[in-house]
């Protein structure tokens, strides 16, 4: 583990970028000006265009960073963020060790510093951003929804309510909610959840976002009316949409265009159909039985169709990876069942099992291409080619390196994309209610009765 630490730190150090918590002066800076008595969305960080940007809860939320000094802030952010990558990871990753009869600890002594020496999550906590808490905050739904599955198992008769109430999963919306107050794009959990009929859950985030909003009206109604009236439409505010940092499909359309601003009538048309293909992607993996790729594919969703995904908001590539690398595993260890070396349940669906049967002649490579495409995309959010080619209008064209380089350029947002269209998930992996036990086993059943 001190290994991969180690190299993690090295890669940092090699493809990563000077980092002296930039957007962290703006938040800090935002709140003191504030509590000075000044207009929250009058501030203007020196040297800069750039104010506060964020709904007025996250302003109350991070109000108490005023009355400590910047660097300060900026490493509690860190330890925050990486603590709640920490405990996400846990949660993922324990299903996949109690599998696989690893050691959690040490899984994560080697999944924590793998992640966070990737792109969204070294610029995160170099920036001094909030994506790995808000990552943190939704992934908690999907914990949530896990126990709620279970029915409450980890539930004992002499546990008290609070006890009851949390580890039943009756809560799950709440971290949606929350995130969505704090950044609007988690709210497209809320859409998902309704379209997947988890009415508790959508009902909860809902009502979590109206509670805080309209707690937020009473307590900061100036700001709560400047920011809905007139900031939330100012896109300007965060900068042009050609920016090689802005990984989202109106990045790459900007770029392609050669133009500072994204072409709208294109940029809406593909958007939708990305939309839908996201969505409706996550609504089968949901119904197929695998939670933790419906919600990773929602939240790829959320970075491609955005009109600025910056890439240190691309966190939703780390359980991507995670899911490739599981897909991988459990391939490897199917062709490994009865008949091992002869036959094993394929597909040539999303859900991979048809209950076809097809000669594997070659059992050692099964799951290769998943286990490939695991590395293959933590390799280039580990290297982030976008930088050396990083371009902007009006200065440099974005076609001054050639194909290549515009390839490169726009790499992140592409294999967002990608995974939006390509994801796989798991059948049966991780079902978000008992109800739909037992059509997994009968799937699953099948299957193995056909080998």
């Amino acid at each position: 583990m001190a290994v991969v630490c180690y190299a993690a730190w090295l890669a940092i150090a090699a493809f990563g970028r000077p980092y002296n918590f930039f957007d962290m002066k703006i938040y800090h800076g935002a709140v003191v000006w504030w509590a000075g008595g000044h207009e929250l969305y009058d501030f203007i960080a020196p040297r800069t265009t750039l104010g506060f940007t964020y709904p007025p809860f996250a302003g109350l939320v991070m109000l108490p960073m005023a009355a400590i000094p910047l660097g300060l802030a900026g490493w509690l952010n860190i330890v925050a963020s990486v603590g709640a990558l920490a405990v996400v990871l846990a949660a993922l990753l324990k299903p996949i060790t109690d599998r696989l009869g690893w050691s959690l600890w040490f899984a994560l002594g080697i999944a924590v510093p793998l992640a966070v020496a990737i792109e969204p999550a070294r610029e995160t906590l170099g920036y001094g951003q909030v994506n790995l808490l808000l990552f943190g905050l939704v992934m908690a739904d999907l914990v949530a929804l896990r126990w709620r599955a279970r029915r409450g198992s980890r539930v004992r008769a002499s546990d008290g309510p609070l006890r009851r109430l949390f580890f039943s999963g009756a809560w799950a919306g709440v971290g949606i909610g929350l995130a969505s107050s704090i950044k609007l794009t988690p709210a497209l959990f809320v859409v998902y959840l309704l379209l997947t009929r988890q009415w508790r859950a959508a009902m909860t985030a809902i009502g979590t976002a109206l509670a805080v909003t309209v707690g937020t009206f009473a307590v900061a109604g100036r700001e709560s009316t400047t920011y809905f009236m007139s900031v939330l439409w100012q896109t300007e505010r965060v900068g042009a949409a050609d920016m090689t940092p802005n990984q989202s499909l109106a990045g790459v359309l900007a770029r392609l265009y050669d133009s500072i601003e994204t072409p709208t009538l294109l940029w809406f048309s593909f958007a939708m159909l990305l939309l839908a293909l996201g969505l409706s992607r996550a609504s089968h993996s949901h119904a197929d039985g695998d939670e933790l790729t419906a919600f990773t594919l929602v939240g790829l969703t959320t970075n491609v169709i955005s009109p600025i995904s910056w890439s240190h908001h691309l966190v939703w590539v780390i359980p991507a990876i995670l899911v490739l690398a599981d897909a991988a595993s459990r391939r490897r260890a199917a062709s490994r069942g009865p008949g091992r070396g002869s036959l094993a349940t394929s597909g040539s669906g999303p859900a991979g099992m048809t209950g076809l049967r097809t000669p594997i002649w070659f059992p050692t490579l099964t799951g290769l291409r998943h286990a490939t495409a695991a590395i293959g995309l933590y390799l280039l959010f580990l290297i982030s080619p976008i930088w050396p080619y990083e371009h902007q209008l009006p200065e440099v064209s974005h076609y001054q390196d050639g194909f290549f380089g515009a390839l490169m350029e726009n790499s992140l947002a592409l294999a967002i994309i990608v995974l939006v269209a390509a994801l796989p998930w798991r059948p049966g992996a991780e079902p978000a209610f008992y109800s739909e036990h037992a059509r997994f086993d009968r799937r699953l059943g099948t299957a193995s009765g056909q080998r």
